[in-house]
């Protein structure tokens, strides 16, 4: 692909009713503005299908997101990446439309009925497990798993998106970079081990950590703590009693799932869960909530 990613200083509404892609595709409402991009809501004229549109407007993220994106887009659980569009200086990745929201809305929402749907939850939690061991195989690191970036369809179909903080890097020294309640103890700079500061952390590893954190928002609703580094006192007390630590602050999970999350939440990246083992353990798992 072809394009010249640019720094985009624009007011979001300005876009609204206007074309893009040689006049096929009208911008109609605004979905969101993160730190990378405006997404918006679009429809091709003559189809009338729908698109989420997402005009980026960071440069250093530009290029990368668009080339990981494009080599992962193929899976039936990664958010498909239709084309990129370059008009008037600015780059649009114009993707698949998920018309149910996201998982964060679907968690926090009890009418959505996933709360202690134990079917529900292993349904949606291995199509997640699938995206991510699909692009882990591709040498793609997400860095941003939560459930506001894993999009709804019907019949409880997930799909990962927001590839703008992925990396093809198998180790990285980009500290600090996700969502702080999402990421790993590692992944924090300031970080010592062996009475050595590290100088990198394993950003596969990183995902598994929060694989393990939306685990948790499934059967509880909400994060075990807000950070997870020593100026936290919750997470300051899983690292001083790690075991039954979350049956004792989070009563609602079951036993198997509590014996699940020791094995994520390992401190030591290299002792945590492989994916293929996470995936066994999830299949196997009766209930994630107590009955």
């Amino acid at each position: 692909m072809n394009f010249k990613p640019n720094q985009i200083f624009i007011e979001p509404t300005l876009l609204l009713s206007s074309t893009i892609d040689h006049g096929k595709i009208q911008i109609e409402s605004i979905l969101g503005i993160g730190a990378y991009g405006i997404v918006y809501l679009g429809q091709h004229i003559h189809s009338r299908k729908k698109y989420a549109i997402k005009l980026l407007t960071n440069t250093k993220v530009s290029r990368s997101e668009i080339t990981i994106h494009s080599q992962v887009s193929t899976h039936p659980n990664i958010l498909t990446l239709e084309k990129v569009i370059q008009q008037q200086g600015m780059t649009f990745i114009v993707l698949e439309h998920a018309p149910e929201g996201d998982l964060f809305t679907a968690i926090t929402h009890p009418t959505h009925g996933l709360m202690g749907n134990n079917e529900a939850i292993k349904h949606i939690f291995l199509q997640i497990l699938d995206a991510v061991e699909y692009c882990h195989q591709h040498n793609v690191a997400h860095r941003d798993l939560k459930p506001e970036n894993i999009l709804m369809f019907p019949h409880w179909e997930v799909k990962l998106a927001d590839f703008g903080l992925a990396t093809c890097q198998s180790v990285s020294a980009e500290f600090g970079c996700g969502s702080t309640f999402y990421f790993s103890p590692e992944c924090q700079s300031g970080m010592i081990r062996n009475q050595q500061r590290i100088k990198g952390y394993s950003t596969q590893q990183n995902d598994i950590w929060s694989l393990g954190i939306i685990l948790i928002n499934f059967a509880a609703g909400r994060n075990p703590w807000k950070q997870a580094n020593m100026q936290d006192p919750t997470f300051v007390a899983y690292v001083q009693q790690p075991r039954h630590f979350f049956r004792r602050t989070l009563p609602m999970i079951s036993d198997e799932l509590d014996r699940i999350l020791g094995r994520i939440f390992c401190l030591d990246p290299a002792l945590r869960l492989s994916l293929p083992e996470l995936r066994l353990r999830i299949l196997k798992c009766h209930s994630f909530t107590r009955t």
